[in-house]
């Protein structure tokens, strides 16, 4: 499934309120002390509205970052239908052991609207089993995924000529990476089968649509992808 970046990701002023920030957001932050952005993560403590943000010192090795006051900062964040960005600078350090820092209130944001099944990219371990079938579970890889559904490729063809099969797969949930079992009915929507390379065996894609997906796993998969928008906007596909 493609998209077209320039009608899903149109990018557009937002009002501060509109970014519906509660204490506990996840934060993207970019610091610009080299030629290219790094990216580190981060919460969001608190704010007071048009005068300061209050965040977690990003943490690096499992120490916090050297920051400094005045240091330019990008702030990505996502909003549940949004994801929004803007600049600010750190007005004050509070080290060890508090490691928090105020930034500058942000005065202007950027923000792209979202279609609700964004699919990224990705390479998740899975096992399809036919529905009611004893057979052995087949096993294959989630080569991207949304909250609706996802693309499946294996070396051999799903177990029978069902229309659905019994999906089972693990997500690893940032910033503890904590290990989440994922099982659900999937739908097959479609399927194609392609030769890599003239030296390579057969590979088979399978199109997917999720079917009943208990709400817990959905977040999850929410979760997931946004993080990795976030990250990394290549990841959309």
């Amino acid at each position: 499934m493609t998209t077209d970046p320039a009608r899903e990701l149109k990018p557009q002023e937002f009002e501060f309120e509109t970014m519906n920030l509660q204490v506990g957001v996840r934060l993207q932050v970019m610091t610009h002390r080299h030629l290219k952005p790094v990216q580190y993560f981060s919460t969001l403590i608190g704010y007071v509205k048009d005068e300061y943000l209050i965040i977690k010192i990003p943490t690096e090795n499992g120490a916090p970052i050297a920051m400094t006051e005045g240091e330019p900062l990008t702030i990505r964040v996502f909003s549940g239908v949004n994801v929004c960005s803007f600049a600010c600078s750190v007005e004050r350090v509070f080290a060890r052991p508090l490691n928090y820092v105020h930034l500058s209130f942000p005065t202007a944001i950027q923000g792209t609207s979202l279609r609700g099944a964004m699919r990224v990219k990705a390479e998740i371990a899975a096992h399809a089993t036919r529905e009611g079938s004893g057979a052995a579970p087949l096993a294959c890889t989630l080569t991207n995924v949304s909250v609706t559904g996802a693309r499946i490729e294996s070396g051999y063809p799903l177990p029978g000529d069902s229309d659905s099969v019994k999906l089972a797969f693990t997500l690893v949930i940032p910033p503890t990476n904590e290990e989440r079992p994922v099982e659900t009915v999937a739908a097959i929507r479609n399927m194609t089968v392609a030769r890599p390379a003239p030296d390579k065996p057969d590979v088979y894609s399978y199109g997917v649509q999720f079917v009943d997906l208990d709400p817990v796993h959905y977040t999850l998969l929410q979760n997931m992808t946004y993080e990795a928008l976030l990250a990394d906007r290549l990841k959309i596909v």
